[in-house]
């Protein structure tokens, strides 16, 4: 499934807050959202799950204009993902997952047997089958966050909307889950995340889009489009992109030039 994004542009009032936007998402591809707080990202996801009213310029699903879907349809392509939260009701692993499938239903419908078998295997898909019968606040947050995922699979979309999934997580927790989301790209699902993380996106992503001042500064692969220079614009700091092998696999990793510098005048001294 793809997604087609042009000049996509949004303001508050006066206060322009999306600038021209053009950018695709592919099949299986994962795209990783990146800039400083208040860059517009909430709003970009909001314009692209049809919440958000206002904007100009086109977003198309597979050469259709959203404009003309129903909640019931977009809910079809479209599957969006939180930031981790703390559960409100002790409704079950199996339950959460479960009302993934309501948004395809009537409204006075309810999930049968062939919901229930699409939820049991949105759970196996990710390796959480396990958890089915546990209350959402018996789990951990990875688990719950792996969880909120498999709810989106369920609903049947192709096309994911993540808003920094691994937000709140600690590191084993951030590893396994982007793992999963990895594998959900290649599996064919096409992906967008937005991430704080540049190393995330050098690790995981296909294609990364780095706003600034609501405009693209910069798109294309990882190695591409994050440069130092990119992102000192983008942050304001310095920023040293290191590469480095193992085995056959080349890695890419951010370090603060001000820590470097450290290093490099202790390593003098010695």
């Amino acid at each position: 499934m793809k997604m087609e994004i042009e000049n996509l542009t949004f303001s508050y009032g006066s206060h322009k807050v999306l600038k021209e936007l053009t950018f695709t998402v592919a099949e299986g591809e994962l795209l990783c959202i990146l800039g400083p707080n208040g860059v517009g990202k909430s709003t970009l996801f909001r314009c692209l799950l049809g919440l958000q009213r206002g904007w100009r310029g086109d977003i198309r699903i597979d050469g259709q204009d959203i404009r003309g879907l129903s909640a019931r349809r977009a809910a079809r392509y479209l599957a969006y993902i939180p930031q981790y939260s703390s559960p409100v009701f002790s409704y079950t692993v199996f339950q959460m997952v479960l009302m993934g499938t309501t948004s395809q239903m009537g409204v006075f419908s309810s999930p049968g047997k062939k919901e229930e078998a699409r939820s049991l295997a949105a759970l196996e898909t990710l390796g959480i089958g396990y958890l089915k019968d546990k209350r959402i606040g018996e789990i951990s947050g990875g688990e719950r966050q792996l969880v909120l995922i498999a709810r989106a699979i369920a609903q049947d979309a192709q096309l994911l909307i993540m808003d920094e999934p691994t937000a709140n997580l600690d590191y084993g927790n951030q590893v396994r889950v982007m793992q999963v989301v990895r594998e959900l790209a290649h599996s064919g699902y096409s992906i967008v995340m937005s991430t704080h993380n540049p190393d995330q996106a050098f690790l995981y992503g296909t294609r990364v889009l780095m706003l600034k001042d609501g405009a693209v500064i910069s798109q294309g692969t990882p190695r591409e489009a994050l440069t130092e220079e990119v992102l000192r614009r983008a942050y304001g700091v310095e920023i040293g992109i290191h590469t480095f092998s193992e085995g056959n696999e080349v890695y890419h990793l951010c370090v603060p030039k001000a820590r470097l510098e450290e290093k490099n005048l202790k390593e003098e001294k010695e």
